[in-house]
């Protein structure tokens, strides 16, 4: 997740009466015994846990939002001990559960409502453009999409071991400036370039990524090497297997150079090295919390990279970095040994340097595993030929109109309309879609709330309010009431979007559009983020709240970004979003420029 939490104590109802909860147990057993065949009853246990008066729920009702009468507080504290402490026993009793990493809850999210179309067989043609000779420069090789590259490895006119001294040659001269790699993989790349050349060579081609240097971020498991979260209790933390995707990515033939910076625990840009920094704005973060992929991508140090995103963690850095990034539907790429913030929300997904790139290692990473429960069978149809023309590309007008959307972002819709595409205005309900965000506020404390309760929380770098610390804490007192009513309001999101799917192929959005991004993270559309064109900005961004004892920096004259608009498709149509991307990205003729001094 990257965004700036601007109410991490959400105003919406959200309170648990945890403030009267205390890990001190006063059990005392009745010496009573009911008459025979007399079933159980609610607040029949045995008391537990501290005394609590009427007083105590009054000032509960401070983070609940509910107002009780002076009698019903008295009639909760009476029976508390007996009717709701008990429910503590799991964390607090003699008979404490400890719930293993890999255990996920039992009710799962599915993107795709019922009745709605399911997998189809898959079709995959990828473009047939000449990639060109090989540039005379390592610079403009770094800088090239794996679609080039994998061309050259295939006809022989480079070799793995040759791109990848040149991609870890990069990594070390640039990645202390931008500190965006966490662990440099680099006897383990040369081992597994060599061996891509000596399968190339002998009539062995696995595919596009055959060869092709990547980087991960460092959420994904990889044996033998360090996966530390970003987050300092982490930091030595090494696992004896590979994520399921890392494994997809071996089979594909593709080589590791690196282990990229990511927000502590997929928070923002920054992890116990630092902030990861922005190679167009090196005064910037890069955004998070993919922010090592993104910066590693943007300034040519990777041929591509693996991001995650939760809530806007791939679509932000590609958006700062001016990076493709390509966030697949939920449950298409199974997360199977990678970081868990939140079940129901997170996502893997590859950032790159073009459209095609992204359609190419989804390919790859495609498809369920037993090891995530979410994951699901699913189809990819995508033809790089295909013609963009007919298709319904859905925006809402107003948001056209306003911040955070800009010039590029109306410019981009009439792009879309002089390449044949028909623009058809659509609107959403205004409702607090906010309140969606108390499904990742208790999911991601349920995922680290031994690191919570034991404090080693207070040793990570970040600890501001909007940073994880903070919100983890917090997070213990929301309602278990409101998350389930949130749930429910998910799933008639879920129907909204689809009605609007009803009347559109795609969305064309404001990529940092703040609604949107809860929305289709909490429904699991997928989306493409994609640079078309550049703004001007007078002032460095964050995805952190403002702290006015330390001010961004401002720039006299305003300096030149890059900026990105965002598609949005139904649930796994990611070929669509390949088809109209690429259209756009060659009407746009913007891609191929490179951040200064990398």
């Amino acid at each position: 997740m990257d965004r700036s939490r601007r109410q991490f104590v959400l105003a919406s109802s959200m309170g648990l009466l945890g403030t009267a909860i205390a890990p001190a147990l006063e059990a005392q057993q009745s010496t009573t015994a009911p008459p025979a065949g007399q079933p159980p009853a609610f607040g029949t246990a045995p008391p537990m846990g501290p005394q609590i008066s009427a007083a105590t729920f009054a000032e509960a009702e401070k983070l609940v939002r509910v107002e009780m009468s002076a009698a019903h507080r008295a009639e909760a504290a009476q029976n508390w001990q007996e009717a709701m402490a008990p429910l503590y026993e799991r964390r607090t009793g003699p008979r404490k559960l400890a719930l293993g990493d890999g255990m996920a809850p039992w009710s799962r999210v599915k993107a795709a409502l019922p009745g709605e179309t399911g997998p189809r067989q898959n079709r995959f043609v990828r473009g047939h453009d000449d990639p060109g000779p090989l540039p005379a420069s390592d610079e403009l090789i770094a800088y090239a999409p794996v679609w080039k590259l994998s061309r050259w490895i295939e006809g022989g006119k480079i070799s793995s071991e040759r791109l990848t001294r040149i991609y870890l040659d990069r990594l070390q001269r640039f990645g202390p400036t931008l500190r965006c790699v966490i662990t440099l993989t680099a006897d383990h790349a040369i081992e597994q370039a060599r061996r891509a050349d000596g399968e190339i060579r002998s009539g062995h081609y696995r595919g596009p990524l055959h060869g092709i240097p990547w980087g991960a971020k460092d959420l994904l498991d990889t044996a033998g090497i360090l996966t530390t979260y970003g987050a300092e209790p982490f930091r030595n933390r090494v696992p004896d297997k590979n994520a399921v995707v890392v494994d997809r990515l071996n089979v594909a033939g593709a080589v590791l150079v690196a282990k990229l910076s990511m927000g502590a625990l997929a928070l923002n840009d920054i992890w116990f090295g630092g902030q990861t920094m922005n190679p167009w704005l090196t005064e910037e973060g890069s955004s998070g919390s993919s922010a090592g992929p993104g910066a590693a991508t943007a300034a040519g140090l990777v041929g591509f990279a693996i991001g995650s995103e939760t809530d806007g963690s791939i679509v932000s850095p590609s958006m700062r970095c001016g990076v493709t990034g390509l966030r697949p539907t939920f449950g298409r790429v199974a997360r199977t040994r990678s970081m868990t913030l939140c079940w129901s929300l997170d996502k893997l997904g590859p950032m790159a340097r073009s459209v095609e790139d992204t359609l190419l290692v989804l390919q790859a990473i495609t498809g369920p595993d037993s090891g995530d429960l979410y994951s699901v069978s699913s189809h990819l149809d995508f033809d790089a030929a295909a013609s963009s023309r007919g298709l319904r590309l859905g925006y809402f007008p107003a948001w056209m109109g306003e911040p955070p959307a800009t010039e590029v972002d109306r410019a981009a819709l009439r792009t879309a309309e002089k390449l044949g595409m028909q623009p058809v205005e659509v609107t959403l309900p205004d409702w607090p879609y906010d309140c969606l965000e108390v499904i990742l506020f208790a999911e991601s404390a349920a995922a680290f709330e031994e690191l919570t309760l034991s404090n080693q929380v207070d040793a990570m770098r970040a600890q501001v309010p909007d940073a994880w610390p903070n919100t983890f804490r917090q997070s213990r007192f929301l309602s278990a009431v409101d998350f389930v009513q949130s749930d429910r309001m998910r799933r008639q999101v879920a129907e909204q979007m689809e009605r609007i799917f009803s009347q559109v192929d795609l969305l064309l959005v404001p990529s940092l559009r703040d609604e949107m991004l809860t929305i289709t993270n909490c429904t699991g559309h997928p989306s493409l983020t994609l640079r078309a064109g550049f703004v001007e900005v007078s002032e460095a961004r964050s995805d952190w709240a403002p702290d006015p004892a330390h001010p961004l920096p401002h720039f006299s004259p305003p300096r030149r970004v890059p900026y990105g608009v965002t598609l949005i498709a139904p649930p796994f149509e990611e070929g669509r979003l390949g088809t109209a991307g690429l259209a756009l990205e060659r009407a746009f003729g913007v891609a191929d420029e490179r951040p200064p001094g990398f």
